[in-house]
Formats: structure tokens, sequence, C-alpha cells
């Protein structure tokens, strides 16, 4: 008799969050047990074409079982699931018993932290700008202040910087007020301040060349500084110009190279700079001792050359996870709880950021590794490509995760490749107790099930939402339910831009501390 497919009887499995899960499942044959009856349990007859769902691929929340999620073999298995709960979110609205904040779209999308921090250093040099051209500033205060900008805003991206920021703002007890540690988790929006005195130095800059220009003489040495003087400038706008976040997404490569090389340049032509001026007067020496620019610049100099002192090529053991995603092995330093690397297949151009997690748990062979997704050029190349040696420079540097630590019980909310920043808080042994939600397509297909493995050990039941089965589902309900059941206080969203800002926001305006990378994170 020929053997037909399987059907096995359609069941359905409410969760604690209300949601309901039918779920059908079609095999080649039935198991069977010794007796050769049908059996329902878990069979798995190859550990690398497993997949890994909670609560049947589709939503789990805070349980007293210990279980894993279940697993199942995707090549003997197909699901056909309906989530007849999450179709209704008008239902799930009308539960929410958050009361949304009367001006938190305001606060919260329009007058974020970053806007802030922007402003108040923006608006902070441009009231000394004017009270200082009113009083009669001399060419070279409105150098020194403009030193001084720059400086900050360089210093605002030296990995050691980022750290010790980081570090500082990461020490604060759970035992402080919530109010306290919900700002100081925002450290990582203190982009605002690299790009408030950034432009705050051009403005800064320009008054400086005015007043030079103005009182410019005809001769060689005038003539050459005064050449100097608006090369500075014109790179100073290039720098803010390609800054702008509408050119930064769409170009992002160009923005990148101009970013840099006009920062170098810059250097080389400030210190060209100082030194013509400083030859105009009676004594070189004094004359740059005696000036804060002078200063200024070296910490500059020091601070841009450091990272790359520190350049190298490194081996990579590339880990083909699907024709989605690779992960790749690093052995070449040591790497703590919410850091991350710059690599490059070159080392002047197209450096990407990843954050990184520990392999003890898996891979002892090598010591920490990164997850790359396709999303672009470079990824694609990785993943096809599987190189063996990239570049690195500077020191593994602290992400916006590291804060999180500050609260006992957070939610962490992913979709797709996102799950492999969330994957650094396994190594720490202070991290909070959290529950996981994920969004991801085909998770074990795409991902492996070491990968899933690891997401065990961040929460023994976390919620996978598996897109192929569920397609995508508003995860906010969802959030907002485990954020009440589970007593948490903060929620991590790790995500694509739109996603994250719906998820931080829709939190966020409900009063309840979220945090996402942004832009300029």
């Amino acid at each position: 008799m020929e053997d037909k497919p399987y059907t096995s009887p359609v069941e359905e499995k409410p969760s604690s969050a209300g949601i309901t899960v039918t779920i059908e499942t079609t095999t080649p044959n039935p198991p069977t047990s010794s007796s050769g009856r049908p059996h329902f349990g878990h069979t798995r007859q190859n550990d690398s074409v497993s997949s890994t769902f909670s609560q049947a691929s589709a939503i789990s929340t805070s349980s007293t079982s210990s279980e894993k999620p279940l697993i199942v073999n995707e090549k003997r298995l197909t699901y056909q699931s309906t989530c007849p709960t999450i179709v209704d979110l008008e239902a799930q609205t009308e539960e929410d018993e958050y009361k949304q904040k009367p001006l938190g779209r305001i606060r919260y999308t329009i007058l974020t932290i970053y806007r802030r921090l922007f402003t108040v250093a923006f608006m902070g040099n441009a009231i000394a700008f004017v009270i200082m051209m009113i009083k009669g500033a001399t060419p070279m205060d409105l150098v020194n202040a403009a030193a001084v900008n720059i400086a900050v805003c360089g210093l605002c991206r030296q990995p050691l910087v980022i750290n010790a920021l980081f570090l500082i703002f990461g020490s604060i007890p759970r035992s402080a007020p919530l109010r306290i540690r919900r700002l100081a988790c925002k450290i990582f929006h203190f982009g605002g301040v690299h790009s408030g005195t950034g432009v705050a130095s051009v403005v800064w800059y320009i008054g400086f060349a005015a007043l030079f220009t103005y009182d410019y003489t005809p001769s060689v040495i005038n003539t050459t500084v005064l050449s100097f003087v608006w090369a500075v400038l014109g790179f100073l706008l290039s720098i803010v110009i390609v800054a702008y976040p509408t050119f930064r997404m769409r170009l992002h490569d160009y923005f990148e190279l101009i970013h840099r090389f006009s920062n170098w340049i810059i250097l080389v032509l400030f210190w060209i700079l100082l030194i013509l001026l400083g030859a105009q007067q009676a004594s070189m020496g004094y004359f740059l001792l005696h000036l804060p620019a002078f200063w200024i610049l070296i910490v500059l100099t020091v601070a841009t050359i450091h990272p790359w002192l520190m350049l190298r090529k490194i081996e990579v053991k590339p880990e083909p996870l699907s024709a989605h995603a690779i992960r790749l092995h690093f052995n070449h330093t040591e790497v703590v709880f919410g850091q991350g690397i710059s690599v490059a297949k070159h080392p002047l151009k197209d450096w990407h950021s990843f954050a990184c997690f520990t392999d003890k748990f898996d891979t002892p062979d090598t010591k920490f590794s990164c997850i790359v997704s396709k999303v672009g050029d470079w990824t694609k190349a990785t993943i096809n490509d599987q190189p063996t040696h990239l570049w690195k420079r500077g020191v593994p540097t602290y992400g916006f995760g590291y804060v999180l630590r500050m609260f006992p019980k957070i939610i962490v909310v992913t979709t797709g490749s996102g799950i492999g920043p969330c994957l650094s808080f396994i190594e720490d042994a202070n991290r909070p107790e959290m529950r996981v939600v994920w969004q991801t397509k085909s998770p074990l297909k795409t991902y492996g099930q070491r990968t899933l493995d690891l997401v065990h050990r961040m929460d023994s039941n976390p919620v996978i939402l598996d897109t192929s089965i569920t397609g995508r589902v508003d995860m906010l309900p969802i959030v907002l339910r485990l954020f009440k059941e589970f007593n948490a206080e903060a929620v991590c969203c790790i995500s694509n831009p739109l996603m994250t800002k719906k998820i931080v926001h829709g939190c966020e305006m409900r009063g309840i501390p979220a945090y996402g990378p942004i832009f300029d994170s």
C-alpha cells in the first residue's frame, strides 16, 4: 500500500497571554511507538535540520514550565498556523491598561533625548557666540571656541571615551530610583552632543573666517593663510552636509568616506594654519604654547590616531548558517557583555560594526562571534564569500545594551538577525532576568539549532514568532502584556528602525522605560 502523508488532529493551545494557536502538522508517515501505534511526541533524526518554536512557533509568556521550546524537523513537518487572537488587534487595544501620556508623542518622537542634547549643545554655543561678537571677539578667540567644539565632537566618537561613558553610567546600582536609572540608560543618545558641537564648531569657524577675511591685507603669507582658512571651512561644511540623516542613510558609503577623510584633512590643514599664524608672531613658540587651540589640537590628533595604531588583519572562522545569515568567529581578543567590534575588508573604507557574544557555551575553540545577515552589498558578499580574514581597528566598544544591566527584569524584543546583539546578555553573570520575544522567518532554517539553544539560555521559555507560519505579528500588544505579567522594569528592542521606533515609542508613551538603537548610537 502506498504511504500517504499523515495529518495530525488540529490542536489548539491557549497561552497565558490569552492567545490561541491552531496548528495542523503533516508528516510523510506518522511516527510509531514500539507497539506500532502512532506516536505524537518529539522525534529527531537529524539535529542539523531541526526547528525550534516556543508555544508552537507562535506565542508564549511567563510559564512555570522549564521545558525547552518544541523542537521539530522542518523537513518532515509542515505547519499551518492561525492565530485568531493576534488578528483581533482591536480587542487587544481595548484591553490596553496603560494610559498614554497626553504629550507623549511630542516628547518621545519629536523632542527625543538626542535632539534635546543637540539643542542644548548648539544653543549654548549660539548664545556664547552672539555675546562674544557683541563684546568684540578677536579672531583667535573664535579659533579657540571652534577648537573646543571640534574636540568635544571628535572625542564623542573615540572608543576609549565611549567605553568610559558606558562604564560610568552603567555603574548605577539597581537600588537607585527608577527615574535616575531610566535617564542614565539614555547615555547612547550622546550622539546629540557630537552633532550639536560639530555644527556649533562650524558657526564659530565661520565667524573666524569672516573676521580674518575682513582684516585681510594683501601679502604672500596672508594670502596663504587665507587660502587655508577657507579650505578648512570647506571641509567642515562637507562633513556637516553628508552627516544629514537622509544623506547618511541613502548614501552611507559616501558619508563614511567623506566624513573620515575630511576629518583627517582638517587636522592636517589646522596644524599648517596654526603654524602659519604663529609665523606672523614675534615668537612662534610663545604664541602656540599660550594658544588653547594648540593643545586641543594635540589631544584631537592623538585621539584620532589611536584606533588606527591598532589596525590589524585578523583571522576569522566563518560558520554559514543559511543563505541569509553567517556567524563569524574571532579569536584575536576578549570581549565582555555589551561590547562590539568594527571590521572591514579594506582598511580604509566600508567599516561595519557588530555586537558580539561569547563562544564559550558552544564553540570553546574561539572566543567570541557575531551574526551577519543579508541586508546590503557588504553583508551579502560576506555570506557568499565567507571571509577568512578581516581588518579590525581600535578596541571593542560598549553599546546601548550594556546599561540595561541596571534593571532587575527586562523584556527583550527583536526581529531577524537582531537576535545576535541580544545574545550578548548570556555572558553577563549579573544580567537581568528577561523574557525574549523574537520574530523571524524560519528561525531554525535561517539561524541554526545552536543559535536557538543560546536564545534558550537567555529565556527558558522564549516567545519565538515564525513569520513563515504566523505572518508578521504586531508585537506591541504582546510586549505590553509580557511587561505586566513578568513585572519587568524596562523594554529593550533591537530591530529595523521602523519596528524599533514603534516598540520603543509605543512603550514610552505608556510610561514604560524602553530603549533601542538610534541611527547615531
